[in-house]
């Protein structure tokens, strides 16, 4: 079921990520990479309610749906008290299913179509174009660049390690090595330098990135 769900998602143009245990979902949750998590809750290792738990316990806000062959009213409280945003009972409607996801992915803070703004930055995600405005000045993203800045604007005021922006940009599963990071920040630097704006992206020694603004 895991694989053909993983499946539908990745025909609606959703990335997809799939584990097949508790423990392993956890991991992934507190990776925070993720807009949304699926999760079963009789998991081996570790139900979904206790990786649930575990997860917001840790500061993890990624809207969760919970997924069970339960129906009684008991389970879907234990799933929404221990951290669930939405709870579907199987067997379900594959259109109630992407309903409830995108419904969750609207209360995700990022990579949401439309203008994302910090400090003089303004970040059309539609267009990928990000224009400083200030002065006015525009220039085209390209697509790792565009997720490199959503994935960093929804995190501002955070570190971000290059584990963590290599997973978000280029898969959990993905061997892309970190001077692929490094490369992509190199030219996601030179566009912000381009526009001209306050705000940069500063290497932290030994921890990874922050996305900040300049003091003037």
């Amino acid at each position: 079921m895991a694989a053909a769900l993983a499946a539908l998602l990745r025909q609606e143009k959703y990335d997809v990520d799939h584990v097949e245990d508790g423990a392993s979902a956890l991991i992934a949750l507190e990776s925070g990479v993720y807009d949304i998590a699926v999760l079963d809750v009789m998991m081996p290792e570790m139900s979904g309610f206790e990786a649930a738990r575990r997860a917001r316990g840790r500061g993890v806000k990624t809207p969760i749906l919970m997924l069970t062959a339960k129906s009684q009213l008991e389970d879907k409280v234990t799933g929404l008290d221990s951290g669930a945003d939405d709870y579907l009972t199987k067997p379900f409607q594959t259109k109630e299913l992407l309903a409830r996801l995108r419904a969750l992915g609207r209360r995700s803070a990022s990579f949401r179509d439309g203008s994302l703004r910090y400090g003089d930055l303004s970040l059309d995600t539609a267009t990928a174009t990000l224009t400083c405005e200030q002065n006015g000045q525009s220039v085209r993203l390209s697509e790792k660049e565009l997720r490199i800045l959503e994935y960093m604007f929804a995190n501002r005021g955070q570190i971000m390690t290059r584990e963590q922006l290599a997973v978000k940009i280029w898969g959990f599963d993905n061997e892309a090595e970190y001077n692929n990071v490094e490369v992509y920040m190199s030219f996601t630097r030179k566009k912000l330098a381009f526009v001209g704006s306050r705000v940069e992206i500063k290497a932290v020694r030994g921890l990874g990135y922050e996305l900040r603004e300049r003091d003037v």
